[in-house]
């Protein structure tokens, strides 16, 4: 326990500044998020145009691409959450709790898209990447995909997706040097449980 605590000692002793601001971005946006605020969307692209260049230069492909995909998906869910019904006051978009087609959707969406990064982080590994994690990375890489994906529709489900992204990022992290990283996706994860409970009491059926 006490070499565990060491190795997380010095590796938040040897934390760049790329990294510090790509972490304060990404929990200040994720406690937005769960506050339902807009400003979720800006502060998210901070972290993750800085977690593009921080997870290519860790191998971690599959986080790679995922950093490019919530660059796409903030601009795309924040389009989407400033969208104002008729008396341009109310949100068009409301928090909603899925139905049992909309979940069999997200399974299928996660499974495709894991078999996918799985299949490639395998071919790199072999190519060019031997310190790929395929199956680790691309499972933490099909959860935040479906997670952002569902955030953008203002889904109560996002928040269990995150869930598991966190569960599985925080030992990812941790053995590719990115200690700070670590402790980051453990804030996350304990503010995604928050999230989980702050959207289900606003939530509106979708039956």
């Amino acid at each position: 326990m006490s070499n565990l605590l060491q190795s997380i000692y010095d590796g938040l002793m040897h934390t760049g500044w790329v990294e510090g601001v790509a972490v304060i971005a990404g929990i200040v946006s994720v406690w937005y998020s769960k506050k339902e605020n807009i400003l979720v969307y800006p502060t998210g692209l901070v972290n993750t145009i800085f977690y593009i260049y921080l997870s290519y230069k860790g191998h971690l492909l599959g986080e790679a691409s995922v950093n490019l995909y919530y660059t796409i998906m903030s601009l795309y869910g924040w389009y989407l959450w400033t969208r104002k019904k008729e008396d341009l006051q109310t949100p068009a978009l409301q928090i909603t709790i899925s139905n049992k087609k909309e979940w069999l959707q997200q399974i299928v969406f996660f499974a495709s898209f894991y078999i996918l990064i799985f299949v490639s982080l395998k071919f790199a590994k072999a190519a060019f990447a031997p310190e790929a994690i395929p199956w680790a990375d691309a499972f933490a890489s099909a959860t935040a995909y479906t997670g952002m994906w569902l955030m953008a529709k203002k889904k109560v489900e996002s928040w269990i997706w995150w869930i598991l992204t966190n569960i599985a990022s925080i030992p990812l992290y941790f053995i590719k040097g990115y200690a700070f990283t670590s402790v980051q996706f453990i804030v996350l994860l304990i503010l995604a449980f928050a999230g989980l409970l702050s959207w289900r009491r606003k939530a509106k059926f979708n039956f």
